[in-house]
């Protein structure tokens, strides 16, 4: 069971984390029953993108057999069976679509959505270049969705916007550091990555950046909250600084390892805790 758990990458959950935009940026977190449904729509994305990683694993074992880290992982090593991890993804599957039709009907419909969506993604979209990225960005887009659908609550399309951008941005930054690291062996571990170069993706990730810097700014200025500007400081100087860490420490292979970056955590702290301040501070006075 820990093989498969293993296998699941909690690490990435982190990811799922954005379907509590919703009941953030809606002022509800201070709702008990909607934000325990976005601690169930959590919970579901977290067993549907586990079974996914899963699934890659078992498609891609041989090529990951080449690789110098995902050949550790217990699928491509052997110490977890295929036919075992064939039987977890369809458990799992089962108790998320189950759930998610618990939820209601809308959220079940998005998560099936998802899943054939990654699922096109692993059996012939990672194959096309620029496509690849675009799906992996749109997976966080879904999820924010998701996380709307699952409170039935309006999203500003500025947050939509500004989740892909930064998934994009995370891609990219990812591409950059397989190129690196596997140099001349990157063709045989992924085929897209024979498409890109670092320069090209180095542009790419400066035309996201600046749109999400943009995006990001018109969030603040139209959500009707004005005080939502002294967040753009902190938003900025996540992105710089992961910036830093993609170019100076090679970090973009594995995002999670900004959560070890004391400056990054604190500017993310303080984003969150500003955030909260200024969407709620109307309802914290209404309590005291």
């Amino acid at each position: 069971m820990s093989n498969v758990i293993k296998s699941m990458r909690p690490k990435q959950w982190y990811k799922n984390l954005v379907l509590f935009i919703g009941v953030l940026f809606s002022s509800n977190m201070l709702n008990l029953t909607f934000l325990v449904d976005s601690g169930v729509a959590f919970l579901v994305f977290c067993l549907l993108s586990g079974s996914i990683y899963l699934i890659n694993d078992i498609l891609d074992i041989e090529k990951d057999k080449n690789h110098p880290k995902k050949r550790k992982r217990p699928v491509p090593s052997g110490t977890l069976k295929v036919s075992h991890a064939i039987f977890f993804i369809v458990l799992f599957l089962t108790i998320s679509f189950t759930v998610a039709y618990w939820v209601n009907q809308y959220f079940f419909l998005i998560t099936l959505f998802f899943i054939i969506l990654l699922l096109s993604y692993s059996l012939w979209l990672k194959n096309i270049i620029i496509a690849d990225i675009l799906i992996i960005s749109s997976g966080f887009v879904i999820r924010a969705v998701a996380g709307a659908l699952a409170i039935s609550v309006f999203v500003s399309p500025w947050l939509i916007i500004c989740a892909f951008l930064l998934a994009l941005f995370l891609a990219l930054g990812k591409r950059r550091h397989e190129l690196i690291i596997l140099g001349d062996e990157a063709k045989n571990h992924r085929i897209i990555l024979e498409g890109y170069s670092t320069q090209m993706l180095d542009q790419m990730i400066t035309i996201t950046t600046s749109s999400l810097i943009m995006s990001y700014s018109l969030y603040t200025f139209f959500v009707g909250k004005i005080y939502m500007m002294i967040t753009i400081p902190f938003a900025f100087y996540g992105l710089f600084k992961y910036l830093f860490l993609v170019h100076s420490k090679n970090l973009g292979g594995e995002p999670e390892l900004i959560f070890k970056d004391k400056g990054m955590i604190l500017s993310m702290i303080l984003w969150v805790m500003i955030v909260f301040i200024v969407i709620y501070v109307d309802k914290i006075r209404g309590i005291f």
